[in-house]
């Protein structure tokens, strides 16, 4: 049973700790970690790389993801588990000083999965990772990530507003790490 902090609006402690399912049922707000890894390709453009989550993952089953992210169990912070869920999904053992903070933001989303209500409303911290990965040598957690991919940001961008089936990426976080990049270009070698 994993039992997650229910949050405050700017994303603190409220005190009271729930079963994850039941969050999600209820729709309650909750701390996540989302982690990008970003490169600049031969061309100079700026690629993210992409999860294909699970095909049995119990929301968004094989949809395109943010390179990394979880839940943040009852106990632990962002940071912590920004770099937990780095080297569990993929196998990179980053450090703090690893990950640059883009920011924050709220989703919320309802639907149905497995013939069930599912409602997400997350508060997440969002970092950048820039070091070099070969994405042919990370060691992927079976059970959370089918496979992964870099795609261009712009393309990325493009395709989800177009028709966003097959992703489950925030649009406004995208464009918030692209204004990211756009501010503090020399990030990116």
């Amino acid at each position: 049973m994993e039992l997650l902090d229910i949050r405050e609006a700017d994303g603190s402690l409220s005190g009271k700790t729930m079963e994850r399912t039941k969050v999600h049922e209820q729709g309650l707000l909750h701390g996540t970690s989302h982690v990008w890894i970003v490169r600049k390709n031969e061309d100079g453009r700026t690629e993210i790389l992409l999860q294909k989550r699970a095909a049995d993952k119990d929301a968004f089953p094989g949809c395109y993801d943010i390179s990394s992210a979880g839940h943040i169990p009852a106990g632990d912070d962002f940071l912590q588990s920004a770099l937990r869920e780095l080297e569990e999904e993929l196998g990179i053992k980053a450090q703090e000083r690893d990950l640059i903070y883009v920011g924050q933001i709220t989703i919320y989303y309802e639907g149905e999965f497995y013939d069930k209500p599912f409602r997400n409303h997350e508060i997440s911290k969002v970092y950048l990772y820039s070091r070099e990965v070969d994405e042919k040598k990370l060691h992927l957690q079976e059970e959370e990530v089918e496979s992964v991919k870099w795609m261009d940001l712009e393309l990325c961008l493009e395709t989800i507003n177009k028709d966003s089936s097959g992703y489950c990426i925030p649009v406004r976080e995208l464009e918030m790490i692209k204004e990211y990049l756009i501010t503090h270009g020399s990030l990116l070698q």
